[in-house]
């Protein structure tokens, strides 16, 4: 990953809904280290299932197309790779390669289709590429054409007219935040300090574009060791609104208070029929009993869209799951639309299951 941001130090471990009990001998218990492992049992399910790390024998001088299990192809031309100096590198380099293009890659590899400002992305391939010689880190020869990406997803249309798509550049952050939104997704200010893990934000690079045609797109790969999008803005002229998910008594509270790279609640939210995956990583401050959860960035989903929220959540060592299709509709009165989510028992190979049904939505 090329970045890892902890935008201020964080010193404050407590929530505001967190009470202690006591011992026999009156020695307070923080029962947060009750769901600590519930954390790790997250943090293990996302490490055993994320897409694996696909590794190439590529020869520098003559250049190579590789194709990854899901039938992207990355062709280097020759003399594609330099060293840290500059100079130009022959013989083998051993290159690792990830692409994303389904909404369960999205999902197990952490890295959802919105921007640094919240906006809805539709991708069209999301790529990290590393290329290493004898233990050295490459990078490319700027002297030469950029490796060129072709994933086997497109943009459907009668003539198969291309599409310009921008490309964008990835941040793996773990930002804090101490004012948010609560339950009536009403501005709230609070005094403790939560880590909020967005995955991955995207940031336009000016001037780099795409094509996406019929069935694939082809986008330069500009950089090695950074994560690199291919995606258009999902902007249908609907207004917007947030949405807040409602997890109850399935809520971890540990969730917004770890530093690992998962929270144990997660919800996660699909438009129907396009290739987006919107995370919704912001939890809920100070809310009523049951109305315990996470939202969406403020009017970010648009109203009137159909699609499909996937909520998980590991409590008391177990899994916890509901995939949910619905229509994006706010509350009566509201700024908001209010999903109380009624997550059910799963086994670990039940909720990769739904994960991969999200494929499909």
């Amino acid at each position: 990953m090329k970045k890892n941001i902890l935008l201020q130090t964080l010193t404050v471990l407590s929530l505001a809904t967190v009470f202690y009990a006591c011992k026999k001998d009156n020695t307070p218990i923080d029962p947060r280290s009750a769901y600590q492992k519930d954390v790790e049992k997250m943090i293990r399910f996302f490490k055993d299932h994320e897409p694996a790390v696909e590794k190439f024998t590529v020869d520098a001088a003559a250049g190579s197309t590789i194709t990854l299990q899901n039938g992207t192809k990355i062709t280097f031309g020759p003399n594609a790779f330099v060293k840290p100096g500059g100079t130009v590198v022959t013989g083998n380099v051993n290159v690792s390669a990830r692409v994303f293009i389904k909404a369960s890659e999205m999902i197990l590899g952490d890295k959802p289709t919105l921007t640094s400002d919240g906006k809805i992305l539709e991708t069209f391939g999301e790529a990290m590429v590393t290329a290493e010689q004898n233990g050295q880190q490459l990078a490319l020869n700027p002297q030469q054409k950029p490796p060129g990406v072709v994933a086997p997803v497109g943009v459907a249309n009668a003539n198969g007219a291309n599409r310009d798509i921008a490309m964008w550049d990835g941040d793996t952050t773990v930002h804090t935040e101490t004012s948010g939104y609560n339950h009536e997704n009403a501005l709230t200010t609070i005094t403790e300090t939560y880590t909020i893990k967005k995955g991955m934000q995207w940031t336009q690079i000016p001037g780099s574009f795409g094509s996406a045609g019929a069935a694939t797109t082809y986008f330069p790969l500009d950089n090695l060791g950074d994560w690199r999008n291919c995606d258009a803005l999902y902007g249908i002229a609907a207004p917007k609104t947030t949405v807040l998910g409602y997890f109850g008594d399935k809520f971890n509270i540990q969730t917004g208070n770890n530093y690992s790279g998962q929270d144990p609640t997660e919800l996660f939210f699909k438009v129907a029929g396009v290739n987006t995956m919107v995370k919704l990583y912001n939890p809920i401050f100070h809310p009523i009993a049951g109305k315990e959860g996470l939202l969406s960035y403020q009017n970010s989903i648009p109203v009137g869209a159909n699609g499909t929220f996937l909520a998980m959540s590991t409590l008391n060592g177990k899994f916890y799951a509901e995939m949910r299709d619905v229509t994006i509709t706010p509350d009566a009165g509201k700024n908001f639309m209010g999903i109380t989510f009624n997550l059910q028992e799963v086994s670990e190979a039940q909720l990769l299951q739904l994960i991969q049904q999200m494929n499909t939505k």
